[in-house]
């Protein structure tokens, strides 16, 4: 019993110890994995090739995430549409990137919606994520 409790309390430990990107992360790869069980993990590559690529957006326009988040994003943007300043995407010069769950979600779905015309699918989300990590 008390061997149980042990493990229980390693367990929870490694989970709140987590940030809400891995948390975030490894939930989108369970949701991966139940509709393609040879799944192996997100991928830096994809993500970029998902972030740099154009499409005819809302509005009409020609965009991608760099429209508004730059090549480089460690440099602050600005929002194509609403001309607004964007800070740096990178968590490596803005710590609160990818730190709050809910604006993960939200700008998620709200920037694949404006790119994309569509949500992203848990493989994009987690790829963009990961590509955008990385930086």
């Amino acid at each position: 019993m008390k061997k149980n409790l042990f493990l229980i309390g390693i367990a929870l430990s490694t989970f709140a110890s987590a940030t809400p990107l891995e948390n975030y992360l490894q939930s989108l790869k369970k949701e991966v994995k139940a509709e393609n069980p040879t799944f192996k993990d997100f991928n830096v590559e994809r993500g970029k090739d998902i972030f740099f690529s154009k499409h005819i957006g809302k509005k009409g326009k020609e965009v991608s995430c760099v429209s508004c988040h730059t090549a480089n994003l460690r440099d602050t943007g600005e929002n194509l549409f609403t001309g607004k300043t964007i800070k740096p995407l990178s968590p490596a010069v803005n710590p609160k990137r990818l730190s709050d769950l809910k604006k993960m979600k939200k700008w998620l779905r709200r920037n694949f919606k404006d790119v994309y015309k569509r949500e992203g699918t848990p493989l994009e989300k987690g790829d963009v994520l990961m590509f955008i990590k990385s930086q």
